[in-house]
């Protein structure tokens, strides 16, 4: 572990280290500076865009409580991951899940939005909203499915979900097909995971640039009832650890970059007036400070350029 390139305090790391692997934090390094293997694949995954500081504030740590967790019960248990959008959190799940193997662990990663309803529904689902999006917002799941295949596979080890292909109908997405895992360990993700319903009061006073508009504040209520629906998967889960930027307007220069990024790779990505429009929806459709008041069990703090400036408990 290179000092030099973390940010980050350590004291505050050094309690979430204790916390979660019962190690000092000496102790911790020298237990995964041996692990060689899966140092070396972590920094082929990433290649330039490898980071040290992800490496030891937030990939090493998660597979430590995912190790832990495995030793420690024999149940099967939910882990939430919540993070904005353009955070990498889709880039880190699937890493996880392969350093887990490798660690004969077996872990499921499964994004809120593979439960996205089925076109039909979805509809009817996210008729007139005011940010003309098909998708992304709170009452555009199958809360019901999410609940069915957790509540299945912690009674029977059998995990069988649903995959969102985001390319199918031209770019509105669709579930592309079924799967079926048997994981020992869950890890749900979600860009609004952990989020709750908070006062009606508190909907229209929120300050955006430029600011909310009649339709989108009575839409914003209309996001909170459903938010409430939510409440039966959040308590599902065991744990959750929250990527978050010091400021929320950092995601709009993360979202951006990852869809132009997914634009040249698969030829398909929000441009234009869809990324405006979902940006708008990503900062208006549910209050701000009601992401300051998910409640994880670990916080890391980004700053603009999404290094790591705070990795601590959330006491």
């Amino acid at each position: 572990m290179d000092l030099d390139k973390i940010k980050f305090p350590l004291d505050n790391f050094e309690k979430l280290i204790k916390d979660i692997s019962g190690l000092k934090l000496d102790e911790w390094i020298n237990f995964w500076e041996k692990e060689k293997e899966i140092l070396s694949y972590v920094s082929e995954y990433y290649g330039d865009n490898y980071r040290d500081d992800w490496l030891w504030g937030v990939i090493l740590p998660i597979l430590s409580d995912i190790y832990s967790l495995k030793k420690s019960t024999k149940k099967k248990l939910v882990v939430g991951l919540s993070a904005l959008p353009g955070t990498g959190k889709t880039t880190l799940g699937l890493l996880l899940k392969r350093l887990s193997l490798k660690m004969d662990i077996k872990v499921s990663i499964v994004s809120m939005d593979d439960f996205y309803l089925p076109s039909s529904e979805m509809n009817i689902a996210i008729k007139d909203n005011p940010w003309n999006v098909s998708r992304g917002f709170p009452g555009s799941h199958a809360i019901y499915l999410i609940e069915e295949r957790i509540l299945e596979w912690k009674n029977t080890g059998r995990f069988h979900y649903p995959v969102f292909d985001k390319s199918l109908r031209n770019g509105l997405g669709d579930r592309s097909y079924w799967k079926l895992d048997y994981p020992e360990i869950l890890i749900l993700e979600g860009w609004f995971l952990g989020v709750n319903k908070i006062s009606s009061q508190r909907i229209s006073i929120e300050r955006v640039e430029p600011p909310l508009y009649k339709r989108e504040i009575e839409y914003r209520l209309k996001i909170q009832k459903h938010l409430n629906d939510y409440l039966k998967i959040w308590k599902l889960i065991e744990k959750i650890w929250q990527i978050k930027p010091k400021d929320f307007s950092y995601m709009n220069k993360w979202k951006s970059s990852q869809e132009n990024e997914m634009l040249k790779i698969k030829g398909n990505a929000l441009v234009d007036n869809q990324l405006t429009n979902f940006l708008r929806m990503l900062n208006c459709s549910i209050p701000q400070e009601s992401f300051d008041e998910i409640n994880p069990k670990y916080m890391i703090t980004l700053n603009k350029n999404r290094e790591l400036i705070n990795v601590s408990l959330n006491i």
